[in-house]
């Protein structure tokens, strides 16, 4: 968690601004004394409290890790409170899917439990998570798989969960149709003819062309050094990975049906 430990002594809530910006104050803002505390850097000793050195990626990372974890809190709570199953659909999330770190794990849950007491609407996340990852479809795309997996966890997502991850969807320009690929691929909605067609958000009956499109776009978008490029903190990395993997064998699944070469 090296990108973390070099923002925490940052103003990080004023680098990032707008309402993420707030929760990740209130979250890490506790942690230290900007007027006492030090961090050694090589041969220079920097006080705590300057991000000169937060470059444009850092920003990035800071605006993923913390607008992924508000925008669950939001999810969690969308009914008014906090029920023992949402918790736990997000702590599995943290530990299972991400296998964070015990650094991590602390301020994953840092930055969700802020944001279940600050301010800031699901929407106001979405649309400044939107405004910093516009020009990257990939990561927009696996924001929403990411909801998506969380509110499904407990095998179905109920009208609540779904009305926000609508709102998300439409707010990061997702189309309906990618948007019910995602569900397809966690068995939230009617299953296609082939789960693999739906992970290439395709239907069965597409063209051999328009499959090794598909793949080729994906394949490319989701790697995980292509996504980690982008702004992608390295605790979603693992979940990056799983997801290329599972586009990999969804094409080699759809090859084999469809003999293609």
């Amino acid at each position: 968690m090296g990108w973390m430990g070099k923002l925490i002594g940052g103003a990080m809530g004023l680098a990032i601004g707008g309402p993420l910006g707030m929760i990740a104050g209130i979250a890490f803002g506790n942690l230290f004394d900007r007027a006492n505390v030090y961090t050694t850097t090589q041969d220079h000793s920097i006080p705590f409290g300057t991000d000169s050195s937060m470059n444009t990626q850092q920003q990035s990372q800071m605006i993923f890790f913390v607008g992924a974890f508000s925008m669950l809190a939001r999810m969690a709570t969308v009914d008014g409170r906090l029920l023992p199953e949402e918790q736990k659909k997000v702590e599995e999330f943290i530990s299972q899917d991400l296998k964070l770190d015990p650094q991590s794990r602390q301020a994953a849950l840092r930055v969700f439990n802020a944001a279940l007491t600050g301010g800031g609407t699901f929407d106001q996340f979405a649309t400044q998570f939107y405004q910093n990852f516009a020009h990257e479809p990939a990561i927009l795309e696996l924001m929403i798989d990411i909801l998506v997996r969380v509110a499904a966890a407990d095998g179905s997502i109920n009208q609540d969960e779904d009305r926000l991850i609508t709102v998300a969807a439409k707010i990061f320009r997702i189309q309906d149709s990618l948007l019910a690929s995602i569900k397809r691929r966690y068995g939230t909605i009617a299953a296609s003819p082939s789960k693999a067609y739906a992970v290439l958000g395709l239907q069965s009956n597409a063209s051999v062309d328009e499959i090794k499109r598909a793949y080729r776009k994906l394949s490319r978008e989701f790697h995980p050094d292509s996504i980690a490029s982008k702004g992608l903190p390295e605790e979603f990395t693992t979940f990056a990975a799983e997801k290329f993997r599972v586009i990999q064998e969804a094409y080699d699944t759809i090859k084999k049906e469809r003999n293609i070469v």
